[in-house]
């Protein structure tokens, strides 16, 4: 039985999220104005300010790239005739609008825990292909909302856990935060029984708010009313009208490439434990940019999909770069104290917690800050030596203070358009159209991990760094 209080609230979010929320690169611009102030009132100086502000706007173009590339492979596998196919079938599933709203969450958040990337982008082309139902009545916003649910509840908990694979592979820890914190295996993280309850308990909690606040047929605002377009183009006659097209409609070279590509996956998967190499985001890409051009098997076909992809980029291509001044700005400028910003918060923290009120403290501390550093491997490579040396001092076991960390780290992510931005390409709307949904889910998730961090932290005893 849904609840109408629940819908009503949910809509309400919405419409003053669409009033007021602003575009992601002015909330980019209005963050960088408050920390760069945050850094002047800690005693640096004005060019300091800038200069962090200036080296940092470039930092992020690897992982901008490496963003652009998840939405670019995903999109050209995705609409490749096979996976088309495949969605189109998968999409006949829901009886009815709330039910699908559901269901996108589910498909969101199971293939999050494998992929983060891949989740984002089968959800979003997911919403696109239940949006092509004439007899089927969908809030888009919502359906969006609920594809986004991967990253902003449970992808941290599962495999592509970024500080979960980096203590668990002494290669990728700096030396000083190894001598630290030593190798903390999945076991004593994201394989913990503690982990499965706290993933548990958000899968369904996400699931009943998404099928609560959906709205019903009366008052659900469709693809079309959001001003999106979600037909498929017609296919391209295939044949080629002069010699220079040989090659073009030929699968030739497709197969080729894919010859190549597949000798060097099969290097890098028996080299490797699976987890890790599926798991390494330029192997992900890699294999979908491959398998899309196969999936397509002649040139054209794929290099037209490239071309409609493109597009939903261009909030990553213009706004990462600002994000990676905040990051700069709160890691490189120092104040009088020779303290930075990011560690002034981390002691802040740290100064107040105890034994039983660490998990409290770290999830807010972790919160606050992933709203500003949306990045879960490099923000962790920062914040890990304060954190975990907090740990080690208060004999508080260390593979939950990741977990802490991990799952506090998602909660921002609801309501931050870092890594909305590709889903919002996709499905071709803006964040304030989605952020209503999404903030609603955010009400209900800080209370619940939080008091499910302190809970499950408290059946744990802490044990001596293990070192490799």
């Amino acid at each position: 039985m849904t609840s109408p209080l629940f819908e009503r609230f949910a809509i309400a979010c919405t419409h003053w999220a669409e009033r007021w929320f602003p575009d992601p690169w002015v909330l980019a611009v209005l963050t960088i104005f408050v920390v760069a102030l945050a850094t002047l009132g800690m005693g640096a100086t004005p060019i300091d300010t800038a200069v962090a502000f200036g080296n940092g706007f470039w930092s992020l173009i690897p992982f901008t790239m490496q963003i652009a590339f998840v939405v670019i492979g995903g999109y050209v596998v995705a609409s490749s005739p096979p996976a088309m196919w495949l969605i189109e079938k998968i999409a006949r599933v829901p009886k009815d609008g709330r039910s699908a709203v559901c269901f996108v969450a589910l498909i969101s958040m199971g293939s999050s825990l494998l992929n983060w990337g891949f989740s984002m982008v089968f959800s979003g082309l997911l919403v696109r292909a239940l949006a092509r139902r004439t007899d089927l009545t969908m809030d888009y916003r919502a359906a969006g909302a609920a594809a986004y649910l991967g990253l902003g509840s449970v992808w941290a908990l599962g495999i592509s856990s970024s500080p979960a694979q980096m203590q668990a592979n002494p290669a990728s820890l700096p030396p000083a935060l190894l001598a630290i914190t030593g190798v903390i295996p999945f076991t004593e993280t994201i394989f913990l029984w503690q982990s499965g309850v706290l993933l548990a308990c958000l899968l369904v909690l996400s699931l009943v708010v998404a099928y609560l606040t959906a709205p019903g047929p009366q008052s659900a605002r469709e693809a079309a009313h959001c001003g999106v377009d979600v037909s498929i183009a017609p296919a391209k006659s295939g044949g080629r009208t002069r010699p220079s097209e040989w090659l073009e409609e030929s699968p030739l070279l497709i197969i080729v490439l894919a010859s190549l590509a597949a000798g060097w996956l099969f290097h890098e998967f028996s080299t490797k434990p699976t987890i890790t190499a599926i798991s390494a985001l330029n192997t992900y890409n890699f294999l979908f940019l491959m398998m899309g051009a196969l999936l397509h098997w002649r040139p054209r076909s794929f290099l037209d999909s490239v071309s409609k992809a493109v597009p939903s980029i261009t909030g990553v291509l213009i706004q990462f770069p600002l994000y990676g001044s905040i990051a700069a700005l709160l890691t490189q400028v120092k104040g009088a104290d020779t303290k930075t910003l990011a560690h002034h918060i981390s002691d802040l923290f740290v100064s107040i917690s105890s034994h039983d009120t660490y998990a409290l403290l770290m999830g807010i501390y972790s919160a606050v800050l992933g709203f500003f550093i949306p990045s879960g491997g490099g923000k962790w490579i920062i914040e890990a030596p304060y954190v975990m040396q907090a740990a080690n001092d208060l004999h508080y076991h260390l593979g939950w203070a990741v977990q802490i960390y991990n799952s506090a780290e998602a909660l921002p992510n609801l309501i931050n358009p870092f890594y909305m931005l590709p889903l919002l390409g996709i499905l071709g709307i803006r964040a304030r159209e989605i952020v209503g949904f999404s903030f609603v889910q955010l009400l209900f998730h800080t209370p619940l991990v939080l008091f499910l961090l302190w809970a499950l932290g408290t059946t744990l005893t802490y044990s001596l760094p293990v070192m490799p």
